[in-house]
């Protein structure tokens, strides 16, 4: 059987907007990840044992266990936890979305922990010694110099939430992986569709890539200003 290119030529219009699914999935995951990501590290690095004690075992727990059986313990436990008879439209983006979200945030709080503890401790002596409280030197002084040197580490978790988002295809969201998967079981042509995936992958996480190096540039300018 001959390889059929023109099926995954005709199929550019679905791809495309089940690429810019995939996208948009990855950034509300992301953008999830980093809000709780920052609590999660900001406790890590409590002094308060309860606090401190709740964030590793929620990082240790996502960073643990397998994202693919994460997505399948929130689609099924959200509906038993709120009594749902019937799931809601379009549910499964939602679980998709807060499971990837979850995921990502164990990471981003490693990340974020790490680019806290590389500021220099006596920037913070410094900042209380001036009268600021611990929370008001951390929002001030150390977070803002911390997350300039955490883009390059949260762009390349972008990148593999990104991957990883193919993983959605398991509860039928219907994102770039689903999509060629289903048109290549359609058209008998599995071969030219995963490489057309492939491709829309490739060019995604390049793109990326690119945009985190050009804010990365603009940071370390604006730190020579």
């Amino acid at each position: 059987m001959g390889l059929n290119w023109q099926a995954a030529i005709d199929s550019i219009p679905i791809l495309n907007r089940a690429a810019l699914l995939t996208l948009e999935l990855t950034a509300g995951a992301v953008a999830i990840g980093v809000v709780i990501g920052l609590f999660m590290a900001l406790a890590r690095l409590s002094e308060v044992k309860i606090l401190r004690g709740a964030a590793i075992i929620y990082i240790d727990f996502f960073r643990g266990t397998p994202l693919l059986v994460q997505i399948f313990l929130v689609y099924f436990l959200i509906p038993k936890l709120l009594h749902w008879q019937t799931l809601p439209d379009n549910y499964q983006y939602i679980a998709g979305i807060i499971a990837m979200g979850l995921n990502s945030g164990a990471y981003i709080a490693e990340i974020f922990r790490a680019g806290i503890q590389s500021i220099d401790r006596g920037q913070t002596e410094a900042a209380r010694s001036l009268g600021m409280t611990h929370a008001q030197a951390m929002r001030y002084v150390i977070l803002p110099q911390a997350f300039k040197r955490v883009i390059p580490p949260l762009g390349n978790e972008f990148i593999a939430l990104l991957k990883d988002s193919s993983l959605l295809s398991i509860i039928a969201i219907e994102e770039l992986f689903y999509s060629a998967k289903i048109i290549a079981g359609r058209t008998f042509q599995p071969i030219p569709m995963y490489i057309a995936a492939a491709l829309y992958y490739l060019v995604m996480t390049q793109l990326i890539s690119q945009w985190v190096a050009y804010m990365e540039r603009r940071l370390g300018k604006n730190d020579l200003r």
